[in-house]
């Protein structure tokens, strides 16, 4: 299989670089810069090798640089933004504060005609992001792109197939940033297009049904994407030898412990144990307002849970977890899982005995294994769903919890995504009810209320470190409040959030 390396410089866009390499069907993975050597590189036999950005100077001694032996390695390179500055400088070119001619945001580039700007028009837009620039390149390379303020948006050596951006490709503000990677994976590297979901399904189906034949694997089922996915493609690899435990805390949305549980054992026949533990957390809940103290609570109780179903379980010969591409890269790509093994089953290493670890996810972006999930048949309802808090509604009643607040919750919040849902509202991409504990006055009828307040919440976002309050239209929200207030009791009042993250969470708690 063809493949890219994306060596990190320690650019906020990394793991953007990479799936827009993969959208091409080519896999690409990534390193940090100071775990990977020249040898390495030839070794793997990759195809091509990014640079990434990053937010330091490359005339900075104690900033990240690398082996200039690369550029002699005769391998494809495309350098952006801080790669590109780094390919300057490793190739004795000069690098310099842009002081006044910094750019920021959308910028207009002029492209000069080559092979990585195949397609590209002439000018256009392209997102910068930089306070130094590339004052003079190597000699044996070619300014290919420049814009009012930056002399070198872009420059190459054919003969050593260099290449260097000093824009974000990677970022939908670049008009045509996509097509430039094509072409460089495909012109440049001359990769193939062989990384599809189906082979991937294949492939690790048959992987898993070779080395784990004959063991007792455990897998913790939450009924997110992840968690699911994984345990269909376990399940296909060795049948009835799965086990998921999943833990119905009583803090689910509504129905959503039986749609999981009919997905599994009705839809795909896995051996799925479903421990309903509701009246046991809400008793450890009991008289708790403090939303920290309720997640430690939640959590310290979900491993409890874990320990009584463990003993019934005996022996595990393997864990499986969810673990996808981004944890691994955030948790130390290369250490992951160790590190993984207490996060997402809290604790449970220590207490069932089991002496391996597989993640059939671990290569995936969520977007790719949403895509995995609806090839296996998985419904859409639940490889789409939303983000949802581990500590679930306890975190969307504010004050102390209990089963009428949840259930009055559960109504409303399930009032207001189908309305949503019907009125096809395509950016909304979180949306959810909270019981605030404020209680105001209403009237129905000729009688006074006194009931509680009920806030909507949607937001729009790419990754969920920013986010916008969304534009519901007046009549939607108009439907949503009308039908709440009648169909639900114990609500005399509806608000809706219009506060973007920052300055606040997408949560309330």
């Amino acid at each position: 299989m063809d493949k890219i390396l994306v060596l990190d410089f320690g650019g906020q866009y990394n793991q953007l670089i990479a799936r827009r390499v993969r959208e091409n069907n080519v896999y690409a993975e990534i390193k940090p810069y100071n775990k990977i050597t020249v040898s390495d590189i030839k070794e793997e036999g990759y195809k091509g090798v990014i640079f990434t950005g990053g937010p330091n100077s490359v005339y900075d001694e104690m900033s990240p640089h690398y082996d200039p032996e690369i550029l002699n390695a005769g391998i494809p390179i495309l350098g952006i933004c801080y790669g590109a500055q780094l390919m300057a400088y490793m190739g004795g070119g000069v690098v310099e504060s842009a002081a006044d001619s910094s750019e920021y945001g959308k910028t207009i580039v002029n492209f000069k005609n080559h092979a990585i700007f195949k397609d590209v028009k002439s000018p256009s837009v392209c997102f910068m992001s930089h306070t130094d620039y590339i004052a003079k390149t190597p000699d044996s390379f070619t300014v290919i792109a420049d814009t009012d303020k930056c002399p070198c948006a872009a420059m190459c050596d054919d003969k050593r197939k260099l290449y260097a951006v000093q824009f974000h490709p990677e970022v939908t503000q670049s008009e045509y940033g996509k097509q430039i990677i094509s072409n460089i994976v495909f012109d440049i590297c001359k990769c193939s297009k062989d990384w599809v979901m189906d082979s991937f399904i294949e492939t690790t189906v048959s992987s898993f049904k070779e080395k784990l034949s004959g063991k007792k694997v455990l897998l913790a089922l939450s009924g997110g994407v992840d968690s699911s996915v994984a345990a269909v493609l376990l399940h296909k690899a060795v049948g009835p030898n799965l086990v998921c435990v999943f833990v119905d805390h009583g803090l689910l949305r509504k129905n959503e412990g039986d749609f999981v549980e009919k997905t599994f054992k009705d839809k795909f026949g896995m051996n799925l144990i479903r421990v309903n533990a509701e009246q046991r957390f809400l008793d450890k809940l009991k008289g708790v307002t403090e939303p920290e103290k309720k997640r430690k609570i939640i959590g310290e109780e979900f491993i409890r849970v874990f320990e009584d179903e463990g003993k019934k379980i005996g022996k595990v010969d393997v864990l499986a977890q969810g673990t996808i591409y981004p944890d691994v890269i955030e948790s130390g790509k290369g250490d992951s899982a160790v590190i993984k093994s207490h996060h997402n089953v809290g604790g449970l290493p220590d207490v069932i005995s089991f002496d391996e670890i597989v993640e059939p996810l671990r290569d995936l972006f969520k977007d790719e294994v949403r895509e995995v999930g609806l090839k296996l048949g998985i419904p859409k309802e639940l490889v789409f769903r939303q983000p949802f808090p581990g500590p679930g509604l306890a975190v969307r009643v504010i004050g102390e919890l209990t089963k009428e607040k949840l259930d009055t919750l559960r109504d409303a919040d399930a009032i207001f995504r189908e309305e949503v849902d019907k009125a096809g509202i395509t950016d909304a991409n979180q949306y959810f009810a909270v019981l605030t504990n404020t209680r105001t006055v209403g009237v129905m009828g000729d009688a006074r209320t006194y009931g509680y307040t009920l806030a909507l919440r949607s937001v729009t976002t790419d990754d969920f470190m920013t986010a916008e309050w969304t534009r519901i239209p007046f009549e939607v929200l108009e439907i949503a409040s009308h039908r709440i207030t009648n169909e639900v009791k114990g609500i005399s009042r509806v608000v809706y959030d219009i506060t973007s993250k920052p300055p606040a969470t997408v949560e309330w708690e």
